[in-house]
């Protein structure tokens, strides 16, 4: 996770919450909330609602077995003509482009292509920054997961990002219309790696779960 989270309390179960990467403030951070409800959860209380700038309220509850589900507005996408930046940037063969508010969405033919990608981070950088969207490349996937994705921001800092829950909102409708599934098994292929446990809950909104571990802990004096 390469973004802060900042949070203001409301009442003992809600909050508003914002993020920024090392360069800019960002709309939404799936893991960052989730590392921020890790910790809020420590404090006895078991679901949270986080108000979020121009997206509303994200609502998130803890199991028994410490799995934090998050629950989120899906968002939508739609197949466009591949822009000549990104058949520069990327080398391995892919399908299609898709465009959501977040993200150029590139399908890959296979995971062997999508892991092996090598991008023009100059390019991207360049590209995402005149559009205000990152990339995020996706594949279908095997016996051990539904789908493959690994994304890359280097507009806002942030050349790959090791998990990104936010895209999820994308990628779990986009492969559960694909396989005919409302449950995604998904994997974000980065250096370090991610494991997202994923599931459709209605037209409008996608449930992505996950575990957090403490890292660190300090304090800041004045």
């Amino acid at each position: 996770m390469l973004e802060t989270a900042f949070l203001k309390k409301i009442t003992v179960d809600r909050y508003q919450i914002r993020w920024f990467s090392p360069t800019h403030e960002v709309d939404f951070c799936g893991h960052a909330m989730l590392a921020s409800a890790f910790i809020l959860f420590k404090t006895g209380i078991n679901q949270i609602i986080f108000d979020v700038k121009n997206l509303g309220q994200f609502f998130v509850t803890q199991e028994v077995d410490g799995k934090i589900n998050m629950n989120f507005p899906s968002a939508s996408f739609e197949p466009i003509e591949t822009p000549p930046e990104i058949a520069q940037a990327f080398k391995q063969p892919f399908k299609q482009v898709y465009l959501s508010e977040q993200a150029y969405v590139v399908e890959y033919l296979t995971k062997e292509d999508l892991q092996a990608e090598q991008p023009d981070f100059t390019q991207l950088k360049a590209f995402g920054t005149k559009t205000h969207r990152d990339f995020v490349i996706t594949t279908a996937g095997d016996a051990d997961y539904d789908c493959y994705s690994r994304y890359f921001a280097p507009a806002i800092g942030i050349q790959e990002d090791p998990v990104t829950g936010s895209i999820h909102t994308v990628l779990v409708p986009f492969w559960a219309n694909k396989l005919n599934k409302t449950v995604i098994h998904a994997y974000q292929a980065s250096k370090r790696g991610g494991e997202l446990f994923c599931r459709i809950i209605d037209q409008k909104r996608v449930e992505i779960s996950g575990y957090g571990v403490l890292y660190l802990e300090g304090h800041l004096r004045e």
